[in-house]
């Protein structure tokens, strides 16, 4: 059973005593907090400061004080939440207000609340509305195959109201945000399912479903992908029972003449590496090399739930990479669609194949205003780079430069990676075009300028998401396998660059 979050909001009241909901403050690093709020802890017969010099409770993100309330009030707990203030808290923690509403969830959970208000008179409706995102965020759960819940867990369901100023402002800015957060949990469900659920297939019937929010698509079978001489995509499928798909989603929100902005996803439902097959410890973490097909779609998700005025094309190649008999192989050359041959070095490059005739077929078919494409696509940045920051490779610096903003202000961080036709020579080939790999050193680099290859002069950029879209350390918004990367730094950068 997922987990359920119920977030309401209700006029502010004038005598919280009487109310019967457990009640959440904030406070800041001043100790400072809103007039009911202060009210409330004086009916209580609570001084906040003498209290928290005594426990050393500084107002500080992730700090908190819990009190079961007197007989003279009827909600039987309150809760008082610290949340940055200062200049230099803020820097650290771009998102602040996202985080203290995951921190928020976590603390309701682990004191297994189910009805909470919080009173939230001196905040604007876009930090309530991060407040809200927060909260959605951390309480997500993948537990739909578990049989078995143990009575000693928290209850799956959390009501919260928030008590605001003004509620219609506030109304939209949640729901504003909530797209986001909707789109971003998409993609953790789709990251987070085995691999013998989510196919190329079922995973092409997710980007069909779209279509109920106004979205244009399209699925290409291995009929229509073998017209369009999509050598590479094919080439990586054809050891597997499960056909490839292609899906094409377009979202039409802004003026008819305009040209669309393209993402472009890797959509590797499951990758054993091919006949170069991977060793077996932690094989079963390839369920998520579709991480950056998830994003996309997620990323298509939200800006259908939130209506936003422009138009895009997304395109996300999918595949399954086996090993058996008619699998390709070390040796082989193979033909993209754009006509240039690809000798293949090593089969677990595919990713990079997928996307070759992905880049192509939108280049040519869209003509597109820029391109970017997503993909868990090396080790080799998660060597570089950590689980902290994704790769961010193009050949547009002002397009980067946009990308990289993005990521400081969602905190879904990018860090640019250079490319330069030195590194062309590490994967020039002695029988066709290009070789697959250019060799150990620079690894994530090379297959950004195999990548380039196929762009032609559209502005582009590729963010290697390898180590930011699944396996990373829990944080106060996320303790899911999957991370949702992707959804949160791309609905951001089309905000700040591309709608009015």
């Amino acid at each position: 059973m997922k987990s359920q979050l119920i977030i309401k909001t209700s006029k502010i009241l004038k005598d919280y005593s009487k109310h019967t909901n457990n009640i959440v403050i904030y406070a800041d690093k001043s100790l400072k907090i809103s007039p009911l709020a202060k009210d409330l802890l004086k009916t209580i017969g609570l001084d906040l400061k003498k209290i928290s010099a005594g426990v050393q409770f500084l107002g500080q993100v992730g700090q908190h004080l819990d009190f079961l309330s007197p007989a003279n009030i009827k909600a039987k707990r309150v809760l008082i939440l610290g949340s940055a203030s200062s200049k230099e808290e803020k820097e650290n923690i771009p998102n602040e207000f996202q985080v203290i509403g995951g921190i928020l969830a976590k603390l309701l959970v682990s004191l297994k609340q189910e009805n909470v208000t919080i009173i939230l008179e001196n905040k604007t409706p876009q930090q309530i509305a991060k407040i809200a995102a927060g909260l959605r965020l951390a309480h997500y759960k993948f537990d739909k195959y578990k049989t078995k819940k143990s009575p000693a867990k928290t209850p799956n369901k959390l009501s919260v109201t928030f008590h605001v100023k003004e509620k219609s402002s506030t109304n939209k800015a949640i729901a504003d945000e909530m797209a986001i957060v909707e789109g971003s949990l998409f993609a953790r469900d789709l990251v987070n399912e085995p691999p013998n659920i989510l196919g190329p297939v079922q995973f092409a019937k997710k980007a069909s479903d779209l279509s109920t929010l106004g979205v244009e698509v399209e699925i290409l079978t291995p009929t229509e992908l073998k017209k369009l001489k999509m050598g590479a995509l094919m080439a990586v499928g054809q050891g597997s029972v499960r056909p490839a798909r292609l899906a094409i989603m377009r979202w039409n929100g802004g003026k008819k003449n305009d040209k669309p902005i393209a993402f472009i996803g890797k959509g590797v439902v499951f990758d054993t590496g091919g006949i170069s097959i991977k060793p077996a410890g932690s094989m079963e973490d390839m369920k998520g090399d579709m991480g950056g097909a998830a994003a996309v779609i997620g990323l298509v998700k939200t800006l259908a739930l939130r209506k936003a005025k422009l138009n895009i094309v997304a395109v996300i190649g999918l595949v399954e990479n086996m090993p058996d008999g008619n699998a390709y192989r070390p040796g082989d050359i193979i033909t993209s669609m754009s006509g240039q041959t690809i000798e293949v070095i090593n089969t677990d490059a595919e990713g990079r194949l997928v996307l070759a005739d992905a880049l192509h077929y939108t280049k040519e078919r869209f003509n597109p205003k820029i391109m970017i494409d997503l993909a868990t696509l090396t080790g080799a940045v998660m060597v570089g780079l950590g689980q902290e920051y994704a790769g961010l490779f193009s050949n547009d610096d002002a397009l980067a430069k946009k990308l990289f903003e993005a990521g400081q202000n969602s905190d879904e961080k990018l860090w640019r990676l250079p490319l330069n036709k030195a590194y062309d020579k590490l994967i020039d080939s002695r029988f066709a075009d290009m070789k697959n790999t250019g060799g150990r050193y620079g690894g994530a680099i090379t297959a950004a300028q195999f990548l380039q290859r196929f762009v032609g002069d559209i502005p582009w950029a590729h963010l290697d998401i390898a180590g930011t879209g699944f396996a990373t350390k829990p944080n106060e918004i996320n303790n899911s396998w999957a991370s949702g990367f992707g959804v949160a730094v791309l609905d951001r950068f089309l905000r700040d660059n591309y709608e009015g």
